[in-house]
């Protein structure tokens, strides 16, 4: 009889996060391990959707909720209503939960109350700012869930610090949960689609950017995007570094960034942008091109914890448009520098990385195959508790 497991995806991060557990079930688990995939429509843009089931060869979600966009609150009890009636239906084994999304948040809530043991991938990962919506998400997840798989050394003691007792025995459920430190199935990925990506994108050449240097920053935590004046910061400082260096700037625009942009930056600074022939600001990519697009940069310029890791995955310099980071190693090793929405400190960190590259990329995200462990231990604790 097979462990059934019913996956939450919602956001882009995640269905690319799925891409790899999918994958490896599909490559040796297939007979131990079924997977029922629910979207909870939570990214409905087809560019920040559907292109990555095409590309990363996701099956199909078996349910959609078609949620939408919403405030938290309701976005979220849309979307615990639509995940509590799968459950009931389907009756899985585990229900997987990944990073720290609302659809996280509702899967979390859904499968609690009605006692399905829950398994959180990128759990124990902290920025200890609790005004981000994510903050909570995480937390909330991470005390609900009965395996825990950390994809760092620090996010595995965060849980320590946080009660979590490393020295429990199968089997696991909520009131004694297992915490591993696995490593980072985006690892995984990066690995598995990096010489594919090279073969089937043609966005350098469609950019005019072969053979040439360019920094590629994203930009879409609410915070920036929404206030103006951390947004005219953020722009000024890349503005800024294109007329001292002439260097060319890649900027994929989240659909909430391209909606604001106009409204939020002052005039005279977005018609600057907007015309400046080395400012590139382009539609959301799909994963392929961004892995392309990370592989080539010369340095990335980031509010996304995602592209943080992914630089770092391709030895690509930091500059983290945030006040805090959940992925402190990076900034520890050297490879990653925290400026928040300043565009002093952006354009300092710029000059550094130029005058000090850095040089050392330890492995600290595992050894690329994370979505093995994790389904070699969601199928032994299993059995354990069947014994």
């Amino acid at each position: 009889m097979k462990v059934k497991i019913v996956t939450i995806i919602g956001a882009r991060p995640q269905i690319i996060k799925a891409a790899a557990l999918s994958r490896a079930i599909r490559q040796s688990f297939s007979d131990q391990l079924e997977e029922i995939i629910v979207h909870t429509g939570q990214h409905y843009d087809s560019n920040m959707s559907q292109v990555f089931f095409d590309e990363l060869e996701i099956p199909r979600p078996n349910y959609n909720l078609n949620v939408g966009s919403a405030s938290h609150g309701i976005q979220t009890a849309r979307m615990t209503e639509g995940i509590e009636e799968i459950l009931l239906k389907e009756k899985p084994d585990y229900i997987v939960l990944y990073g720290d999304t609302n659809s996280t948040l509702a899967g979390a809530i859904a499968a609690a109350k009605i006692h399905v043991p829950i398994v959180h991938i990128e759990a124990g990962l902290r920025s200890f700012n609790k005004s981000m919506p994510e903050e909570i998400n995480r937390i909330l997840c991470d005390h609900c869930s009965s395996l825990l798989f950390s994809p760092t050394e620090t996010g595995f003691q965060n849980l320590i610090n946080e009660g979590f007792n490393q020295s429990n025995k199968a089997p696991f459920h909520a009131d004694n949960p297992g915490i591993y430190h696995c490593g980072d199935v985006m690892y995984d990925n990066s690995l598995y689609f990096s010489e594919l990506a090279k073969e089937k994108t043609n966005i350098l050449s469609r950019l005019q950017l072969d053979n040439k240097s360019f920094i590629l920053s994203t930009i879409h935590r609410d915070n920036n995007t929404d206030q103006p004046k951390r947004l005219n910061q953020i722009f000024e400082a890349l503005l800024q570094i294109v007329q001292m260096q002439q260097i060319d700037i890649v900027i994929p625009l989240h659909p909430r960034t391209a909606k604001l942009l106009q409204q939020n930056l002052k005039p005279g600074l977005y018609t600057q942008i907007a015309e400046n022939f080395h400012i590139h600001l382009i539609p959301p990519v799909s994963f392929l091109e961004m892995i392309v697009l990370e592989k080539n940069a010369s340095l990335v310029v980031t509010d996304s914890g995602g592209v943080q890791k992914e630089a770092y995955f391709f030895k690509k310099p930091c500059i983290i448009m945030r006040s805090e980071t959940e992925w402190k190693e990076i900034v520890a090793t050297g490879a990653a520098a925290i400026v928040d929405a300043d565009s002093q400190k952006i354009v300092a960190a710029w000059q550094a990385f130029q005058q000090y590259p850095p040089t050392d990329f330890p492995q600290i995200f595992g050894d690329g195959q994370a979505a093995q462990f994790i389904c070699n231990e969601m199928l032994r604790n299993a059995k354990t508790a069947y014994c």
